[in-house]
């Protein structure tokens, strides 16, 4: 994204270039939103599945996908090696089927879902507050509202809105910084 905004920045005459940038990151978000998952959500909602029924790989892919309402879709290559980690643990078993592997769970694999006690990785996606798209989400709606600010807000209204914009980056950062 670097020197993809307008030099002389976004006030007066350049909410044109604001227009653009708040777009530009708006494509950049959706390429990458409900892509990927962190590390340990794909190993659990396999679990989860299977803690429902026997399913082959691509069930797997496809029931992530719906409950996920879209916004995760795992591929086949962080499917398969993690089904395949499952069953070197002795989590879940494969069983040929129609020239498909169903897999399912073993009683290690059972008390392993009995004692992970949390929520499915997927239910987060549908929570309009949390999420993997909501970050990108709320951060293309904030620069939207900006972009509004620029365009019909008063000199005053927009000195305003860039004092709450840089708290708020002030305050992103802040959040990083609690590790």
């Amino acid at each position: 994204m670097r020197n993809s905004y307008p030099a002389g920045g976004f006030g007066g005459n350049n909410i044109d270039g604001m227009w653009q940038a708040v777009e530009e990151l708006r494509s950049r978000f959706d390429k990458r939103t409900g892509t990927r998952a962190g590390r340990g959500e794909v190993r659990s909602a396999i679990l989860a599945l299977l803690a429902e029924r026997p399913m082959h790989g691509y069930q797997i892919i496809h029931e992530i996908e719906e409950r996920s309402g879209g916004s995760w879709k795992p591929s086949a290559g962080s499917v398969y090696p993690t089904l395949q980690l499952l069953s070197d643990e002795g989590f879940i078993s494969a069983e040929e089927s129609n020239g498909r592997k169903i897999y399912s769970l073993t009683e290690a694999g059972r008390e392993e879902v009995a004692g992970a006690g949390g929520s499915a990785p997927w239910a987060m996606g549908h929570d309009a507050g949390s999420g993997f798209g909501a970050l990108p989400k709320a951060g293309v709606e904030l620069a939207q509202a900006a972009t509004q600010v620029g365009r019909t807000g008063t000199p005053e209204q927009v000195h305003e809105a860039v004092k709450v914009l840089n708290e708020a980056r002030r305050r992103l950062y802040s959040i990083l910084a609690q590790d």
